[in-house]
């Protein structure tokens, strides 16, 4: 499931991290990918062991928890550390699918995250740069995303996609990678569906009974399919 989530980030929050990102130092992209990955990749990265990283994505991680539709959407049962990149002067990323399982924690405290749904966080307007679309690819075809600062785009980690070159001004974003609660993108995406026509149903004042009867209904699919 590809889903535009808006407004992740307020304004000033958005503001607030440009500001930082724009007089820190960067590094290669490629120094956090593997052999296949560092053939198309072509952008920098605030180094993992930043602690502007950590605290930026702190910001970040405390934006997701106030935000319903992404909890409805990503049913996250652990998320990666929110990492930030940047595209300029004729950067890219070709195409690639994310890794499969990643790792989390120092070394003494390692654990292992399937990576189930990918996040992209746009950071800076549309018209601050050229190119620099997040292209996913699937059995419907290929979708090009491009979103206003603060909003956010899921879509499955086993998805191919690419960032197009950014031939003006330079793209900034924060992505990262969730294990979702419900490995099978299939039935987050009944999930969701089923939510969010649950939650329209209430607001129109719909019979009591047949809300709390489809809201059992997806407790029971979601105890059915949760891995926690």
């Amino acid at each position: 499931m590809l889903l535009h989530i808006p407004e992740v980030l307020t304004s000033n929050e958005v503001a607030t991290i440009r500001q930082s990102l724009d007089s820190t130092n960067w590094t290669d992209g490629r120094e956090t990918v593997g052999t296949q990955g560092a053939q198309v990749k072509r952008n920098e990265q605030l180094p993992d062991a930043s602690p502007l990283k950590h605290r930026l994505g702190l910001t970040v991680l405390a934006a997701l928890e106030r935000n319903p539709l992404y909890f409805a959407s990503a049913l996250p049962l652990r998320t990666l550390p929110p990492r930030f990149n940047r595209y300029q002067g004729g950067g890219e990323y070709g195409f690639h699918v994310d890794g499969s399982v990643m790792r989390l924690g120092s070394a003494e405290e390692r654990i292992h995250v399937r990576s189930d749904v990918s996040c992209t966080l746009f950071l800076c307007e549309p018209e601050d740069y050229d190119g620099g679309e997040l292209i996913v690819s699937d059995t419907y075809g290929e979708h090009e995303v491009k979103l206003p600062a603060g909003d956010m785009v899921i879509y499955p980690s086993s998805s191919l996609h690419k960032v197009m070159p950014v031939t003006r001004g330079a793209r900034l974003a924060s992505f990262f990678w969730v294990q979702s609660m419900v490995r099978d993108d299939a039935q987050r995406r009944l999930l969701f569906e089923m939510d969010s026509s649950i939650e329209r149903l209430r607001a129109s004042n719909a019979d009591a009974a047949a809300v709390l009867q489809l809201t059992g209904i997806y407790h029971n699919l979601l105890r059915r399919w949760a891995e926690v």
